[in-house]
């Protein structure tokens, strides 16, 4: 597929004007389906956030857990096609696929990884460019050949089939950019990105889910609902997701190593979950901390440790009420 071609880096500053209107092929993300006269009761059963209530028209955050209230997978759930669909990175979905799996073969519903063109847009003109496609106006909507989610105030998900995703890249007077820069902007929103390396590492709080509206205290019983509900009720969460910037002479690896400062001592303080480098060498990442930790507390990349980062402020609340 030569189109796949056309998406190239966008070279920029934290402080640049990017233009106004940007598609991107989200490769390393994909879907998962439920279909079938049982699916919204037995995701109910298997997810932290309220299935049942979820309207056509918008989104939500979720998570999967193990039984020990451990993350499979955080994911943005939404109806598609006569049934629902579960966004979430790819790497995480070969085993999450298999978990909420296990049970299925009880209820009328099939669960299968989606082979769905997702493409990312992006910009000041998104919602105009969106409102071309459809003639809804909700925060998810159908499309020819899909469907569109809204994520932010400038970013839609499309979930499309081959063809109509071909002709739409084809099509659009939009710039084409890799997907790097859909990952800067979910960063800048703190959005929990949990990669197969991250899975049943942490539970839901500690990933902020609580403050993304990705958690009901008062629906039924799910998979790790145990775990998750002491957390809230009884405090025994330590931890938080945080954005963090500093400075890095070139390309970092996935899942880089932090060490924060202890007195005149370092100590390991966790792997990037994600990040995203400027072309001058500023970085911004996401990382899980103690959230009892100073926001001023000094970090350093564990290979470059000249280079000091530091914690930055979050969009929204850790408060879950």
């Amino acid at each position: 597929m030569d189109w796949l071609n056309d998406f190239a880096p966008l070279s920029h500053q934290a402080s640049d004007t990017l233009p106004e209107l940007m598609l991107t092929h989200l490769n390393s993300w994909g879907v998962v389906t439920l279909i079938g006269d049982d699916a919204k009761s037995y995701l109910q059963g298997q997810v932290t956030c309220d299935v049942v209530q979820l309207d056509a028209s918008e989104s939500t955050f979720g998570a999967h857990c193990d039984a020990k209230g451990k993350v499979w997978s955080i994911f943005r759930l939404f109806h598609h096609q006569n049934g629902y669909a579960l966004f979430e990175p790819k790497s995480s979905i070969e085993k999450q696929l298999a978990e909420i799996k296990k049970y299925a073969i009880f209820s009328k519903v099939t669960i299968e990884q989606s082979d769905s063109i997702l493409l990312g847009v992006m910009g000041e003109k998104a919602d105009q460019w969106i409102d071309t496609l459809s003639e809804q106006q909700g925060n998810v909507r159908a499309i020819e050949g899909g469907t569109a989610v809204r994520i932010d105030a400038q970013r839609w998900l499309l979930v499309l089939n081959q063809n109509v995703a071909v002709a739409l890249v084809e099509s659009a007077q939009a710039t084409c950019v890799a997907e790097s820069l859909w990952c800067r902007f979910d960063i800048e929103a703190a959005l929990p990105i949990v990669e197969q390396e991250e899975q049943t590492q942490h539970i839901p709080q500690a990933l902020n889910l609580q403050a993304l509206g990705g958690i009901s205290f008062k629906k039924g019983c799910y998979t790790g609902q145990e775990t998750v509900a002491r957390a809230k009720y009884r405090g025994i969460n330590k931890r938080a997701m945080y954005i963090v910037k500093g400075h890095a002479a070139n390309a970092l690896e996935e899942h880089t190593e932090l060490e924060r400062a202890v007195g005149e001592n370092w100590r390991s303080a966790g792997k990037l979950m994600a990040h995203y480098r400027f072309n001058d060498g500023e970085t911004i990442g996401l990382v899980v901390l103690p959230n009892n930790l100073e926001a001023d507390t000094p970090l350093r990349l564990a290979h470059q440790p000249e280079s000091i980062w530091a914690i930055q402020p979050l969009p929204y609340s850790l408060d879950d009420e």
